[in-house]
């Protein structure tokens, strides 16, 4: 680096890379980062680069990338928000407080003694002898399983 971009050292490169939303400086290519410094060195004169607040400077850098970097933060983004959507799709939505859905199909690696006591516990013959249970005198919902 020459004289003229003796400014460069005073960048703080983990604001901008927050500034522009990314993860890491490692998706910032060098040759962009290269190109804003020299560009920012035309139009500035060396004196006046130095003359800036570190957070002012740090934003000029940001947007110069940024408008360097459109294509790269157009992707970034649509990548981010389609994980952000997949993780949400994954996560059991909460519809009733106090009630778990039970997907059967995720029983089915279970261990046959772990399947024999949830076969007992949830489904129930008709045949049963535990004739009590009928008689209760509260009104509850038969159909859902509570945990």
């Amino acid at each position: 680096m020459s004289e003229k971009e003796a400014w460069a050292y005073q960048l703080d490169w983990l604001n901008i890379v927050t500034i522009l939303g990314l993860d890491t400086i490692d998706q910032i290519p060098e040759d962009k980062r290269i190109s804003v410094i020299k560009k920012l060195s035309k139009l500035y004169s060396p004196e006046s680069l130095l003359s800036f607040i570190p957070q002012e400077l740090d934003e000029l850098v940001a947007s110069e990338l940024k408008s360097l970097m459109e294509k790269e933060l157009r992707t970034h983004a649509k990548q981010k928000e389609r994980m952000e959507k997949q993780l949400r799709n994954r996560m059991p939505s909460v519809k009733r407080p106090g009630v778990i859905g039970i997907d059967m199909n995720d029983l089915k690696d279970l261990p046959d003694d772990v399947k024999k006591m949830f076969s007992k516990m949830f489904m129930q013959n008709e045949g049963d002898d535990d004739k009590d249970d009928d008689s209760d005198d509260y009104s509850e919902d038969k159909n859902s399983y509570y945990i």
